[in-house]
């Protein structure tokens, strides 16, 4: 199993999800919740499409940090 950072944003109508590590592999939806089960569903069916075309499956590299600012 791998864990693959995503990153979540909310926007005008809902949210949406991208995943660095895996180009291409985004995901929108009205609810947080459902964006979640979208961005999971995307990285299996992205990974899947890659081990089909006997594609390396780029392995999961990004970092995520929170860094305190005082604003």
């Amino acid at each position: 199993m791998s864990k693959y950072t995503v990153f979540i944003e909310s926007t005008a109508t809902g949210y949406s999800a991208h995943v660095p590590d895996l180009p291409g592999c985004v995901a929108a939806a009205a609810t947080l919740r459902e964006t979640r089960e979208l961005i999971r569903e995307a990285i299996e069916f992205r990974i899947e499409g890659l081990k089909l075309h006997g594609e390396p499956v780029p392995p999961p590299a990004s970092l995520v940090e929170e860094i305190a600012v005082v604003v």
